[in-house]
């Protein structure tokens, strides 16, 4: 059976899964270096296994976004997860600095 779906579903859909995605990796990533990095593993690896786990996540989460049953679950989902982890990030960036 096919559901008709919007225009603006749609629209919302493809922005959700290119925006919102990257901005919930950009969390994942920003809090896992730092998290790496105050756990004693050097910069420049936390970082790049960080951008390898952030390719997966990316692909996974685009997918996701199209796959979801409410746009709306989507962006609340997006939209809090990443600010949650770039709040977490920050701070912990902060704690490490001094």
């Amino acid at each position: 059976m096919m559901v008709s779906a919007s225009r603006g579903a749609i629209v919302s859909r493809i922005l959700a899964a290119i925006f919102g995605c990257y901005a919930f990796v950009w969390g994942v990533v920003a809090l896992g270096v730092a998290a790496l990095h105050g756990a004693g593993v050097e910069y420049h690896a936390a970082e790049q296994a960080m951008m390898i786990l952030a390719f997966l996540l990316y692909l996974a989460l685009f997918l996701w976004a199209f796959a979801a049953a409410s746009v709306l679950r989507v962006w609340v989902i997006l939209a809090v997860g990443s600010a949650l982890m770039l709040a977490a990030a920050w701070q912990l960036q902060r704690m490490i600095i001094g």
